[in-house]
C-alpha cells in the first residue's frame, strides 16, 4: 500500500510538473462546463431567426449571424453538446464492448482468437469515417445514430488495444500464480488483467474521443451526420462553406471550437501516456 500511495504521488506530482497536461485539462474543463451549462449560456435561441440581421458580421452579435439571422455564438455553445457528448459517449460504448472481446481473445488464444482477429483485422482496413458513414446510411440520421455508427468503427480499435495488452499480460508471474491456486478464468481477467491494462486503454480512448469528435463533425458536414435545425459544428461549417468569402465568420467559429477541443484532448492523452509510463515515475 505504501508503494502504491507513492507511485500515486509521483504521478501527480508529474501531472503538475506537465504545463501542456494542465492546459488540455483547463481546456476540457471549461469546454464540458459549457457542454452542460450551454441552454443557460446561450444570449438567443439558437433557432430564432433575426432576419433583419441576416450575415452580420461579430459585433452587437458577439460573433456574427448567419444566412437566417441566426446568433452563431448561441449555436457553437448549444451544438457542443451534441458534438462532444457524441465523441465522449460513442468512446465509451465501444470500449465497454470491445475491451471485454480483446481481454477475452487475447488470454484464451486459440480458435476464438484467430476468429476475432481475422474479423478486426478486415474491419479496420477500412477508414473510421468510411465504416461511419456506412453505417449511418444504414440506420439514417440522427443523434443517438451518429453515435451508434462511430462506436460500432471504433470497437475494432479496443478489440486489438485489449487483446495486445492481455498477450503481454498472461505470462506474467502474478497471473500464472492465480491460476496456479485454482482461479477462474473470469476472475483473472476481470479481477488481475483488466486493472493493469487500463492505463493503455485511458490512454488512447482519450486520444480517440479527439478523433470521434472529428467524425461527428465529418458526417455532419457532408449532411448524413445530424440534421437541421438542429446545430453541430459539423453542419454549421458545412452549411457555411458557401458564404467563405463573405461571410467567412459562419464556418470559423464552429471549426475553431472543434479545433480547440481536439487540441485539449490530445493534450490530456499526451499527458496520461507520459504519467503512465514507468519509466518517467
Amino acid at each position: 500500500m505504501p508503494n502504491e500511495i507513492t507511485l500515486k504521488g509521483r504521478r501527480w506530482e508529474s501531472i503538475k510538473r506537465n504545463k501542456t497536461t494542465l492546459i488540455g485539462l483547463c481546456l476540457a474543463g471549461i469546454i464540458l462546463t459549457i457542454t452542460v451549462l450551454a441552454p443557460v449560456l446561450v444570449p438567443y435561441d439558437p433557432d430564432e431567426q433575426f432576419l433583419d440581421n441576416a450575415l452580420e458580421p461579430p459585433g452587437k452579435f458577439i460573433l456574427g449571424t448567419d444566412s437566417f439571422g441566426r446568433d452563431i455564438l448561441s449555436r457553437v455553445l448549444i451544438a457542443s453538446r451534441i458534438s462532444v457528448s457524441s465523441g465522449v459517449f460513442s468512446i465509451l460504448f465501444a470500449a465497454i464492448i470491445g475491451v471485454p472481446i480483446g481481454i477475452v481473445a487475447g488470454y484464451r488464444g486459440g480458435w476464438i482468437d484467430s476468429v476475432i482477429t481475422r474479423i478486426v483485422d478486415i474491419i479496420m482496413s477500412f477508414p473510421s469515417l468510411l465504416i461511419g458513414i456506412i453505417i449511418v446510411a444504414a440506420l439514417g440520421p440522427g443523434s443517438y445514430k451518429v453515435t451508434i455508427a462511430i462506436s460500432l468503427a471504433f470497437v475494432p480499435r479496443f478489440i486489438r488495444l485489449a487483446r495486445g495488452s492481455t498477450m503481454a499480460l498472461k505470462e506474467k508471474e502474478f497471473i500464472l500464480s492465480a491460476r496456479s491456486i485454482g482461479a477462474r478464468d473470469t476472475r483473472v481477467l476481470f479481477v488481475h488483467c483488466l486493472p493493469n491494462i487500463l492505463g493503455d486503454i485511458t490512454v488512447m480512448a482519450t486520444l480517440w474521443v479527439a478523433v470521434a469528435i472529428r467524425i461527428e463533425a465529418n458526417l455532419s458536414f457532408l449532411g448524413i451526420g445530424i440534421q437541421p435545425p438542429t446545430a453541430s459544428w459539423g453542419s454549421m461549417i458545412g452549411y457555411g462553406v458557401n458564404y467563405l468569402l463573405s461571410a467567412p465568420w459562419v464556418s470559423l467559429f464552429p471549426g475553431m471550437a472543434i479545433l480547440i477541443t481536439i487540441f485539449s484532448f490530445n493534450l490530456i492523452g499526451d499527458g496520461i501516456r507520459d504519467v503512465m509510463d514507468p519509466r518517467l515515475v
